[in-house]
């Protein structure tokens, strides 16, 4: 009796068929990697893949950023086990420069992305950008969208319509943006960065196509995200500075 109802809890715990990301991996013990997913239903989870450092493991192969896999685990702790992992779509293709973008998304998610904290929506936008990244148009408005629709979705206020008083946003007037308030009389403070009004407004309607809007949101979520991330810097933002300043 004992071992059935334990049996039924592990099944009770196992999820299949799951759409899935790899983040990343790292070692475990001597043959395992603890494998970071993105997942649809369940967003990041952390599971130990038994053996996947062995050379002939069904499971490394699979092991690939940028795919989208079908997965199964199980485990009531943080650290789950991770049972098999399929192909669930057609393969997606990085290079170069977009390849660096897409470990660039994964690191952000990473660092911000609280572990089993499902975001649906934020799933199928990573997905749109990877197959944005494969065809290698538009990379640096790519990541743009990216960074802002992850602070979104995770909770954090990016007001650009209104100012820290509620007041409409004008296209024409310079504001300084400061994290937690907004867009914000120059006057009102020193923090923050200096933009126009239109960066804003072109960023909430998803338009990118003016060159100083570009350059200003680039600032603008520079500084946002070194806000929320701390002191630690990202390792691929600094590869991204260093290859063209994205």
């Amino acid at each position: 009796m004992v071992a059935a109802s334990n049996a039924f809890r592990q099944d009770a715990l196992k999820q299949t068929a799951q759409p899935v990301y790899v983040l990343h991996t790292y070692p475990f013990k001597e043959t395992s990697l603890v494998v970071e997913l993105f997942s649809q239903q369940f967003g990041r989870v952390a599971a130990v893949a038994k053996g996947a450092r062995r050379p002939h493991s069904a499971m490394r192969g699979l092991l690939q950023s940028f795919q989208m896999l079908s997965g199964a685990w199980s485990g009531k702790n943080e650290l789950k086990t991770l049972h098999s992992l399929d192909w669930s779509a057609g393969l997606t293709l990085l290079k170069g420069e977009a390849l660096m973008c897409g470990f660039y998304m994964n690191e952000l998610l990473l660092r911000l992305l609280p572990r089993e904290d499902a975001h649906e929506s934020l799933f199928a936008y990573y997905a749109a950008a990877l197959q944005t990244l494969s065809v290698e148009s538009d990379l640096a408005n790519t990541l743009r969208r990216f960074e802002l629709k992850l602070l979104q979705e995770l909770g954090y206020a990016v007001p650009l319509l209104q100012d820290e008083n509620d007041v409409p946003v004008e296209a024409d007037k310079t504001y300084r943006y400061e994290a937690e308030y907004g867009a914000c009389e120059l006057a009102a403070t020193k923090n923050g960065v200096q933009c126009r009004g239109k960066t804003l407004l072109d960023m909430a309607r998803d338009d990118y196509s003016d060159a100083q809007t570009q350059s200003q949101s680039k600032q603008l979520m520079r500084y946002l995200l070194a806000h929320y991330l701390g002191d630690k810097p990202l390792h691929t933002r600094q590869l991204l500075i260093d290859l063209q300043g994205m």
